[in-house]
């Protein structure tokens, strides 16, 4: 078991299976997850935001994230995360199967 609240720098990989992996990122204002591309094309991404919020880019797809909502990165779909509050965001990641 790895609490989320634990993971200190901007992101860290809590715990990992067979086939799904968990991990929580931490973003201060404008720092991003970095550029908009894809990092795990083979894997499905779920990210919570759980403190503060996020701009995302999925594709497309441009939208601001607050404390509660998630959103699904497809497979092969170019992404990116940027912190957008004044207090560090905090997300948790879910990657099926693993990606890191």
């Amino acid at each position: 078991m790895t609490n989320l609240h634990d993971v200190r720098q901007a992101f860290g990989v809590l715990e990992t299976s067979s086939g799904i992996q968990t991990a929580a990122m931490r973003l201060e204002r404008g720092e991003a997850s970095g550029p908009l591309r894809n990092e795990h094309p083979q894997s499905v991404q779920v990210l919570v935001v759980f403190e503060g919020s996020v701009e995302a880019q999925i594709g497309d797809r441009r939208f601001v994230m607050q404390a509660g909502d998630s959103a699904v990165v497809p497979k092969g779909a170019p992404h990116r995360f940027v912190g957008a509050s004044d207090e560090p965001a905090l997300t948790f990641n879910v990657y099926a199967p693993p990606a890191y």
